[in-house]
């Protein structure tokens, strides 16, 4: 590493975090800040109207910290709270051995616990409650003592081992990340798409202004007659399900027999921001769907989503439905929201106050920033990742270590304009995909109740941007043969758990029809890996195995370049 010289760091630091205020969107920090307050302030008032139970509240928390104070130095007395088990930020041995660190770390806690309570035991409505229980983490979040280099014992014995060249290369850490307007969450230098992930060999073999479509070289001597057609999110690369080749989801489905297509979405700028959810039916799902079916020769396909994906999957089964028309032979839905009465702690961000906020600020046209939307994502996991790598990057100076989960993580994808405004009043703040004929798309009344294909449909318990409750409320919607299953870990670890590893566990065979909680009383636990389950679910649907194509594309259809393409390469401005 070159010498570092700590007066130019510092000067370039205060010039671009100014820079970094100048541009920070003013109106979501003071929606944010104002919804905050409103609520605190109702809390608050309302607590004074009963004089009684908020004296008792003051004087219980004033009294757990002065009995912690009081104690501070006596090593045998006993902990007054600790932190929830899991919790990395305490980890390190001076937060129990050293009696200053402890007595932060309890203090902090009592803190928390205390600001939890009076959001929870408060008589705000229940959306007003969520909103406030979420901003209010936030801030408990920020304020850890773990997160401030004078008090985070780590990072202070980093400081006096390296003399302070840990905070030094932390500044250059983090006027890196200024350059790129997000927090590294891996050292990204060590992935080359197409080199060492997203390697499985293919062809774009279409493309249009939306998409390309990709189609793999098949694996196997024979293949299934229906082709494998994957349509993974439109606000995410493809490669998240062909990562590595130990963990590649397109691998493992070439493996098992399959004529695997997929495809890649167009990271879209300013001059696609007018592109609405139409376009991306009949711009992209429609006619991949289409071009697969010629390849082939295959009038019956089996069709793969993961997420919003699976949003667009749905609402084109049914469009083409309303045409008379029935091309799935199997859908299979991962991690996918169709009713979105209940999303969680995203629903914080989406009221017709905020919803408005985006109309007015994209009416013009243009995009929805991914990076934005990967922000609000991390808030919903903000120690995990905001703050444990503000730390690690800004305070240790260290590089985070190679993850290709983090690396696709920080690969965003713009929305456009017209769809994000769309999909947040139809589908998250009026549920209209939900009601039978609620929406119109592509000129058709849409009724997921068309959808009577067999469904595969893939939840995770741990699920934060999906929660399994509500996706669970699809095996309602659709009519089809319905297999649902419910994986262990979240939204991306759950479903990136490949067989080889034999890893975690999944839950079947509950009883459909009595609600979320019925089916997992009833269901039955299965170690390791949801994938070889799928794969027998679908070699169960039928199709006969043919001769594996010896090229792919077709005379009509050639490759275009190899895979994987050139759209995937465009990065997130």
């Amino acid at each position: 590493m070159n010498e570092i010289n700590p007066q130019e760091l510092f000067a370039k630091y205060s010039t671009k975090g100014h820079n970094l205020i100048k541009d920070f969107s003013l109106a979501e920090s003071q929606e944010m800040a104002s919804q905050f307050t409103n609520a605190w302030n109702t809390i608050v008032t309302r607590a004074i109207e009963s004089p009684e139970e908020w004296f008792r509240s003051v004087t219980g928390f004033y009294q757990d910290q002065f009995n912690l104070w009081m104690n501070m130095w006596n090593p045998s007395a006993p902990a007054l709270v600790q932190a929830e088990r899991g919790d990395r930020r305490f980890a390190a041995e001076e937060w129990e051995t050293s009696p200053l660190h402890n007595y932060l770390k309890q203090s902090y806690l009592l803190s928390s616990r205390w600001l939890n309570n009076l959001v929870a035991d408060s008589t705000l409505d229940d959306a007003t409650k969520a909103k406030c229980d979420f901003y209010t983490r936030q801030f408990i979040d920020a304020m850890s003592p773990a997160n401030f280099a004078l008090t985070n014992p780590e990072v202070l014995k980093e400081t006096m081992e390296t003399h302070g060249q840990n905070l030094v290369r932390g500044l250059e850490n983090l006027m890196q990340d200024m350059d790129k307007g997000r927090i590294s969450l891996t050292d990204e230098s060590a992935f080359k798409l197409g080199e060492n992930i997203a390697t499985t060999p293919g062809s774009v073999v279409f493309q249009n202004e939306l998409i390309q479509l990709i189609h793999f070289k098949p694996m196997t001597e024979q293949v299934n007659e229906r082709p494998l057609l994957i349509v993974p999110p439109c606000i995410n690369k493809y490669y998240i399900l062909d990562l590595s080749e130990h963990n590649s989801f397109v691998r493992y489905c070439l493996e098992q027999g399959n004529n695997v297509f997929i495809i890649s979405w167009r990271n879209p700028d300013e001059e696609l921001g007018d592109k609405t959810w139409d376009d991306y039916l009949e711009e992209g799902t429609i006619p991949a769907i289409e071009t697969v079916q010629k390849i082939t020769g295959s009038k019956k396909i089996n069709g793969v989503s993961w997420c919003i994906g699976g949003t667009l999957l749905a609402t084109t089964i049914a469009v083409l439905a309303a045409r008379r028309k029935k091309p799935f032979a199997s859908a299979t839905f991962f991690t996918t929201l169709l009713d979105f009465s209940d999303p969680g702690e995203l629903g914080v961000f989406i009221d017709e106050s905020q919803v408005n906020q985006h109309e007015f600020r994209l009416r013009e046209g243009g995009v929805m920033p991914g990076k934005q939307l990967a922000t609000t994502f991390s808030m919903l996991r903000a120690n995990d990742l905001i703050w444990n790598y503000v730390i690690n990057n800004y305070q240790k100076g260290k590089t985070p270590p190679p993850f290709d989960i983090l690396y696709w993580n920080s690969d965003s994808t713009n929305m456009t304009s017209a769809m994000f405004t769309w999909y947040l009043r139809n589908m998250y703040l009026e549920n209209n995909l939900a009601k039978p004929g609620g929406i119109e798309l592509c000129g058709v009344p849409v009724d997921l109740g068309k959808i009577d294909c067999p469904v595969y449909y893939l939840s995770t318990i741990d699920d934060h941007i999906a929660p399994w409750k509500t996706t669970f409320e699809s095996t309602e919607l659709l009519k089809g043969d319905m297999e649902f299953v419910l994986a262990a870990s979240g939204h991306v670890a759950g479903v990136i758990n490949p067989a080889s590893k034999n890893k975690r566990n999944y839950w079947i065979g509950g009883e459909l029809g009595k609600g979320a909680d019925h089916w997992l009383e009833t269901a039955e636990s299965q170690p390791g890996s949801w994938w070889t389950n799928w794969d027998q679910w679908l070699k169960n649907q039928g199709g006969k195995q043919v001769a594996a194509p010896e090229q792919v594309g077709s005379e009509a259809f050639p490759p275009i370049e190899s895979a994987p393409g050139a759209y995937v390469m465009a990065r997130a401005n």
